[in-house]
């Protein structure tokens, strides 16, 4: 298991004792150098910033790996192709919680919306003045959720519950949502029209960069924008453009398009070498949490529960459990 933190060992040592698998944890991230730890392990278990290209999959078949073990829903690092070639086999978790990730999009919004992130510093300094913290009241306000898939869907229903008239989009439309009071509508005219815009879809060849520098200028002015996503959904040299001149008023960001080497690492006491990261991290109107999103008891349990399933059942006959493959259609 690599690219593992204490919580993983928590969770997948509690879910294991039912399995009875040998585990051993790794903190290292898999990449084609580190892909030789998996020497003598019939399977390696990988999270989302592990390099999973040709060359890393190529070393894992030479070591005598036959399953790669995804602890998550996207696979979007993953070359399927390469892993097909090689009889690698690829299982994910497809859903774990979708609570966790909408209620993580539901917070950064309330956080950013009543300033509640720069109110807690200034008042840890004895500040507690009001001003510059006022919100917004997101009762009757239009939120756009693009990508109704489970996390889409349970973000509909948070919404709907504060009052919110909810503009959806998405390739199918859910009965489920509609039955909820969202209308679906074209993605132009949610941009149009929405307060709000929170993103609920995989990153795909279609996807990555959705939110360019054209999207952002069809959208209204001041739109609050959350993704809880995948980075590359937003084109941040864009978006930095954007909330330069406040025609984006806040974005609150779970992910970032190079979070790789960044996200899940402390460098509190290094220079950090991301410009564009440092630039979004000093607008004021701008949260950023380290994809965190998933980060429940639940969702972790559920996460090893089902992969330590996906990896009994290729041990007991060979069963692809949740497989991802090239022709697999990619949903949130």
């Amino acid at each position: 298991m690599f690219d593992t933190r204490a919580y993983d060992r928590d969770a997948f040592t509690t879910a294991n004792a039912t399995c009875g698998h040998e585990l051993h944890f790794l903190e290292p991230r898999l990449t084609r150098e580190t892909a030789v730890l998996a020497r003598g392990h019939e399977a390696v278990c990988a999270f989302v910033n592990d390099q999973l290209g040709e060359p890393t999959l190529r070393v894992l078949a030479s070591e005598g790996v036959k399953l790669v073990a995804l602890r998550s829903a996207g696979y979007n690092h993953v070359d399927l192709a390469a892993a097909a070639q090689l009889g690698l086999a690829v299982v994910r978790v497809p859903e774990y919680s979708p609570h966790a990730v909408a209620e993580h999009a539901v917070a950064i919004l309330l956080a950013l919306d009543r300033k509640l992130h720069r109110a807690h510093a200034r008042v840890r300094e004895w500040n507690f003045s009001l001003e510059g913290l006022v919100g917004f009241d997101l009762h009757g306000k239009a939120i756009g959720v693009i990508g109704t898939g489970k996390i889409g869907r349970v973000a509909v229903r948070i919404f709907t519950g504060f009052g919110c008239r909810v503009l959806a989009y998405d390739l199918e439309e859910s009965p489920e949502v509609v039955a909820l009071g969202a209308t679906y509508v074209p993605l132009a005219e949610l941009y149009a029209q929405a307060d709000v815009i929170s993103l609920h879809v995989p990153l795909t060849p279609d996807t990555h960069h959705m939110i360019d520098d054209r999207a952002l200028a069809q959208m209204k002015p001041g739109v609050v924008l959350v993704n809880t996503g995948r980075g590359a959904l937003i084109d941040s040299r864009a978006l930095i453009a954007a909330l330069k001149t406040q025609h984006v008023g806040a974005a609150g960001l779970d992910v970032y398009e190079e979070e790789e080497g960044v996200f899940f690492e402390d460098l509190s006491d290094r220079v950090l070498q991301d410009d564009v990261l440092a630039r979004l991290l000093t607008f004021p109107n701008v949260l950023v949490t380290a994809h965190q999103a998933f980060l429940t008891r639940e969702a972790l349990g559920e996460i090893a529960r089902v992969t330590l399933d996906n990896i009994s059942a290729f041990e007991r006959d060979g069963t692809r459990r949740n497989e991802v493959t090239v022709r697999q259609t990619r949903r949130a």
